[in-house]
């Protein structure tokens, strides 16, 4: 059977189901009240083939009550193109009368020319609305054509119903939908979450419907058909069998053309491997898909035996394919949306669709950047089944949307109102709001103390709070909550400081990307895969960052301290441990495991001591502080520390100060321990220095002091003499951790203007 043919079935079933489901419903209106009541003027405008499967149902349903409602169709954009498959004949075929065709696409399928087929589609509304004079237009989705039809009505002042408003998907689309929305004076949404958006938005909750989606109305009666062996035969080949066969879909995603192109070429060289039949639909008329049909050209998709390459199919007929596919791939709305209703596997490619609720049916490849990732992901899903999914609609949409029609009072002003959240009315300033100091909370979460601070944006430390830092996860994350809460209060009421987030510094691994704490230091126990961004954030309601203290005090450097205004330097802590942060091209250097500058465990020795990472002969292992510590200990134990003048308190603990002490009044071992940690030191940042070549070293921490001339002699001594120029300077910051932790904060917030 001809594709063609099929698409000309009568709708009888469709309509007797419809009218069972709107009796079902009722109506509210007697028919005293209907004689009296004159019909509603509905102007439906549809502009390419997917949003007419969602209006189509909604026109069938008014066509069906010609005592309610009188039925103008407007027919637009890529519907008139006939590289897009002149689908306004469907519409026709359907037995609708279209009232108007504008021709609104300026060819070109770049970012300009949907900028100008906007601007003509609103050259060219005007004298059709003028003409029609609907009482409401209905509206649907998130195309460029269909924000030009809300903003050409919103100015006529005709009403504007706006269907599957409030959902997410993660590109431009969005934009657009949350602006017709904010346009519509009416709202049919699909799902419980698209609605909850709505309220968010200010929209009026009386003016909203949860309809679900229309075209559920359709695929949830009409997907059992009979005659589907002959659907898919006749679009893929006699010998195609159903559950044998993919369906793919990609559209351009016009903020990023460029990766979305090459994920489409990824998309169809692991097609081409995969070796199934494929029914390929072409993309639609948004910007970058001329560069997709010429990459499809390219690799000769026209003409290869697999493939099939289509510009349209009719409805109900891509329902029984997409129904009867071992899978769907690309990154098409019905792959998230239509195909969950029948457990067809979904491929989801890229972010077009990112944010869509969807069904366990959907497996997102976000990250499609390699052939070999897409084809996995054909393989894990080729042939499965799913549980159906309803997320978007019950099959009931219609009649609810009707009904929902038939409500609007057009005596009722027209001028749109929002119901905005109450805010606090000020009629005057205070001085006090003028001259508070913009800042930070800033915590530094050490292996003894937990210290959060409010620093100003200059850097200065307004107050400094300090307490034990306890041993168990529970109890560390509520004094962290806890001090900070006492923090912004004071920060508000005492200090008349404006906190704009909050900065958190650790020792560890730290995603600062997700603010989890991966893996801290043996000193934090109890401290791994922690989302600490989570619960500071609920409790303060403000933002939080969160990165290791190498960083941190890297970034302090750079804001605060050496490094300002220097593109690539290095520092160095020297404290209980060694640390550090990169700085290259004025960012900070995390690495794709989030490892980068851990500059403690570079090894320069190959049978040096243990280090507490589990090797041996790192640089933390020779001039840590534990490390000097460690040393302390074994000398004093052999009486060999303490020189004349030198005394131990009763249970005074010996530390790597000791040792210094020691080492400046002659003691002989001291003096080669610490020459041993020098020298380590040195040789491990001329590493650093022949690997990333920065211009600057900023040495930090307890230790700094006492390491700079060593570091210096090392580098003059062992490094190439292209690096001998390089400064090595000591820190002058006071609290490296906390400033850094602040830095983050307002590093972000001064790209703002408040």
């Amino acid at each position: 059977m001809h594709p063609e043919q099929l698409s000309r079935n009568p709708h009888e079933l469709y309509y007797r189901s419809m009218q069972r489901a709107w009796e079902k419903v009722g109506k509210a209106d007697s028919s005293e009240e209907k004689s009296r009541k004159r019909r509603l003027r509905v102007c439906v405008a549809t502009c390419n083939r997917a949003d007419y499967s969602k209006l189509a149902p909604i026109m069938f349903g008014i066509k069906a009550h010609p005592e309610d409602f009188e039925l103008e169709v407007v027919v637009l954009g890529s519907h008139l193109i006939d590289d897009y498959g002149n689908t306004f004949r469907m519409i026709e075929q359907d037995d609708f009368d279209i009232g108007s065709k504008l021709h609104t696409i300026v060819r070109g399928e770049d970012e300009a020319a949907m900028v100008e087929s906007v601007g003509l589609a609103l050259v060219k509304l005007p004298d059709v609305l003028q003409r029609l004079q609907p009482d409401v237009l209905l509206v649907h989705g998130d195309r460029f054509d269909a924000l030009a039809l809300a903003t050409a009505a919103a100015l006529m002042n005709v009403r504007i119903l706006h269907l599957e408003g409030g959902e997410v998907s993660g590109t431009i689309d969005d934009s657009i939908r949350h602006a017709i929305s904010k346009l519509a004076h009416y709202h049919a949404c699909c799902t419980r979450s698209a609605e909850r958006h709505l309220i968010a938005m200010c929209e009026d909750h009386s003016r909203i419907l949860l309809a679900g989606c229309p075209s559920y109305d359709k695929l949830l009666t009409a997907h059992h058909r009979d005659d589907y062996k002959d659907i898919i035969r006749s679009w893929l080949g006699e010998d195609v069998k159903e559950l044998d066969y993919i369906v793919a879909l990609q559209h351009p995603v016009t903020t990023d053309i460029k990766n979305s192109i090459k994920i489409y070429e990824l998309m169809l060289d692991a097609l081409i491997s995969f070796n199934k039949p494929t029914l390929i639909l072409f993309p639609n008329i948004d910007a970058g898909s001329k560069e997709m049909v010429r990459v499809m050209r390219k690799k000769g998709i026209e003409r290869h035996p697999n493939f099939r390459a289509v510009k349209h199919v009719p409805f109900e007929q891509f329902i029984q394919l997409v129904s009867h596919a071992g899978c769907m791939i690309g990154n098409s709305s019905c792959g998230v949306r239509e195909a969950g209703a029948f457990g067809t596997p979904v491929i989801n490619l890229g972010t077009r669709q990112t944010g869509r609720e969807t069904g366990e049916n959907v497996l997102h490849v976000r990250d499609a950047d390699t052939q070999n990732k897409i084809y996995h992901a054909l393989e894990l899903q080729f042939g499965k089944r799913y549980p159906c999914s309803k997320i978007y609609g019950d099959g009931n949409a219609v009649p609810r949307i009707l009904k929902f029609l038939q409500t609007i009072d057009l005596d009722e002003p027209l001028q749109k109102t929002f119901c905005f959240p109450v805010v606090k009315d000020c009629n005057s300033q205070d001085i006090d709001h003028i001259l508070e100091t913009q800042s930070a909370l800033a915590v530094d979460l050490g292996g003894t103390n937990l210290r959060v601070a409010v620093v100003s944006m200059k850097g200065k430390i307004v107050k400094k709070y300090i307490q034990p830092n306890p041993s168990t996860y529970e109890d560390r994350i509520q004094l962290i909550l806890k001090m900070c809460s006492d923090a912004a209060v004071d920060a508000a009421v005492s200090l008349n400081c404006r906190v704009f987030g909050v900065g958190v510094s650790t020792g560890g691994r730290v995603n600062p990307h997700d603010g989890v704490i991966l893996h801290s230091t043996k000193l934090i126990q109890e401290w791994s895969s922690v989302d600490i961004r989570t619960p500071i954030s609920d409790t303060l309601h403000l933002p939080v960052w969160v990165d290791n203290d190498g960083n941190c005090a890297a970034l302090a450097e750079k804001k605060f301290g050496q490094g300002r205004g220097v593109e690539n330097f290095v520092t160095v802590i020297t404290g209980t441990g060694i640390g550090g942060g990169i700085i290259q091209q004025g960012e900070l250097v995390h690495g794709s495991t989030y490892c980068a500058a851990e500059l403690g465990h570079i090894m320069v020795s190959l049978d040096g001591p243990e280090c507490s990472c589990g090797s041996r002969g790192c640089i933390e292992a020779f001039a840590s502080g534990s490390a000097l510590q460690r040393e302390a200990k074994r000398l004093h134990d052999e009486d060999d520390l303490l020189m004349e003048g030198m005394s131990l308190k009763n249970e005074e603990p010996v530390s790597a100060i000791h040792l210094v002490e020691a080492s400046h009044r002659g003691n002989g071992k001291a003096e080669a321990i610490l020459r041993t940690a020098g020298t380590a030191l040195g040789v491990g940042i001329i590493n650093i220095l022949h690997t990333v070549n920065p211009s600057l070293v900023v040495l930090s921490g307890v230790l700094a002091n006492f390491y700079e001339n060593p570091v210096k002699n090392i580098i003059q001594q062992r490094a190439l003499s292209s690096a001998h120029s390089i400064r090595v300077v000591t820190s002058d910051l006071e609290e490296p951790a906390l400033l850094g932790a602040a830095s983050m904060v307002l590093d972000y917030t001064t790209r703002r203007t408040y």
